[in-house]
């Protein structure tokens, strides 16, 4: 459409002043004639275009003004338009013909939705350039109390956000589209080793119980103390990093096929203590060993050949303590956007803190953390798996076997994930209960030790996709591995 001579005139006169910022006026008024010409163009952008997104003030004032209407069940026309356009300055066409000359030059309304998505565009790359300005003013004039590592988060969720906000495919999708997915995923479950879903734990039987872990979901394994949580979430970890595959699109991007790569935040342990586990569990040395060094010559070489067997895989370790849920968010995005992201661990969720709204009450901000944790898990598609504390009441029960109920501070735990596990081990409760010595009752506590040596339990409180029970692991407490237990020391199905 050609413009209108009088606002091109005014527009080349501001640039000649400065440098002006992306816009497309020809755009905007081609998208504003065929709205006016078809009302029916205004529902093909609407869903994604606001006023605001107009370059032009004039094209937001009638832009704002026929959504108004239309929304309102009335029609939008330039005569319906027209008394409530009249204070507009055009210079020397009245408002009356300038919405006359849109309608008249309008293109087909078949082309409404490619001119929305060309203002929606150059809208958000003027938003990158305000970004981008506050940025360059903040740091040059930052308030003494501002640190420039809040600077850097403000600044990483306004980009984000901007990513975010800069698609179309949002709102409702016909079923079919739905459908075609959900056979997509069934048909890379056929495929794929294992026949899996979701991706895998590395553990036969928690795979076969769960599918693997599905993309999106919010997965909390929790447990008491010396149960080990973190020696699970390690284990699962670093197999997920250890069967990475990827392959290069044709967008240069690389798309994982198999395993994925994996970010952990340890909030209570460093990275060095973790590293230390994985390199424990890989080498079959223990843990306390190498710790105080009580290690043979050989036992170093294989550390080596460990070490650098494991070194490259995509497994990143953030150890920073006391962060909020707003810098965990920040910082996930992050990982996401420059190494790329498929599994997020959080060990553990009671060590991470709500907004400043929310931190003289502990059960809101835990709700503020989980709800978030979970719309973060949607947002990055990724499954996240955070490790709970478990309440104290376990302790004051003959079985031990932890509950849903038993989750510690807040009831959004059990109510925003999708998946709750516990990892329970009768053997550490029994070495508690030893008899003295020579008596009957001693030995038949060490037939029970016997049995329970080495037995884990992952019990499954709650799936959304799938079957609860109780899966038996073996675990090697001297190199901190969870592993499989052989076929005929599998635990029956407990409903």
């Amino acid at each position: 459409m050609a413009p209108v001579t009088a606002l091109v005139a005014r527009l080349d006169n501001r640039e000649a002043e400065f440098r002006v910022q992306p816009h497309n006026i020809e755009a905007e008024q081609a998208l504003l004639g065929a709205i006016l010409v078809n009302n029916d163009a205004f529902y093909r952008v609407s869903d994604f275009l606001l006023p605001d997104h107009f370059f032009e003030p004039i094209h937001q004032r009638i832009y704002e003004l026929a959504s108004s209407l239309i929304r309102a069940g009335k029609v939008a026309t330039p005569i319906t338009l027209k008394t409530f356009v009249n204070d507009l300055d055009l210079g020397e066409i009245t408002p009356s013909q300038y919405l006359a000359r849109l309608a008249a030059e309008a293109t087909t309304v078949i082309n409404a939705a490619d001119y929305g998505r060309t203002v929606y565009d150059l809208a958000i790359r003027r938003q990158l350039i305000g970004v981008g300005e506050d940025l360059v003013n903040v740091a040059y004039d930052a308030p003494v109390e501002m640190a420039p590592r809040e600077q850097i988060e403000d600044a990483e969720r306004r980009l984000y956000e901007l990513a975010e906000k800069g698609r179309y495919e949002g709102g409702f999708q016909k079923f079919d589209g739905a459908l075609r997915l959900a056979i997509d995923m069934a048909a890379s479950a056929y495929q794929r080793a294992g026949g899996l879903s979701g991706i895998s734990t590395g553990l036969r039987d928690v795979d076969q119980r769960m599918g693997g872990l599905q993309r999106s979901d919010l997965l909390v394994l929790a447990g008491r103390p010396a149960m080990g949580k973190t020696s699970l979430a390690t284990n699962i970890a670093f197999n997920i990093a250890k069967a990475w595959r990827g392959e290069r699109q044709e967008d240069g991007s690389i798309k994982s096929v198999d395993g994925g790569i994996v970010g952990f935040f340890s909030l209570e342990m460093s990275a060095d203590q973790l590293a230390t586990r994985i390199v424990a569990e890989q080498s079959s040395i223990s843990s306390y060993k190498i710790r105080q060094g009580r290690i043979t010559e050989g036992d170093f070489a294989r550390l080596t050949d460990v070490a650098a067997q494991i070194e490259k895989l995509p497994l990143y370790i953030d150890q920073t303590g006391g962060i909020s849920i707003a810098q965990l968010m920040a910082r996930a995005r992050r990982l996401k956007r420059q190494k790329g992201l498929d599994v997020l661990f959080i060990d553990y969720l009671q060590l991470l803190s709500g907004s400043s709204k929310n931190s003289q009450n502990r059960v809101q901000e835990l709700t503020e953390i989980t709800t978030s944790l979970k719309a973060l898990a949607k947002e990055l598609n990724v499954p996240i798996i955070a490790l709970s504390q478990l309440s104290r009441q376990v302790e004051n029960r003959d079985d031990k076997r932890p509950q849903l109920s038993d989750l510690r501070e807040s009831g959004s735990i059990e109510q925003d994930a999708d998946v709750v596990m516990f990892v329970y081990r009768e053997e550490y409760y029994l070495k508690g209960k030893e008899p003295r010595p020579g008596t009957e009752e001693h030995n038949k506590w060490q037939i029970e030790m016997e049995a329970m040596h080495g037995v884990a339990e992952l019990i499954i409180g709650k799936q959304r996709h799938g079957p609860t029970g109780a899966v038996a692991l073996q675990f090697d407490a001297d190199v901190t591995r969870f592993s499989d237990r052989a076929d005929e020391m599998r635990l029956p199905d407990r409903e």
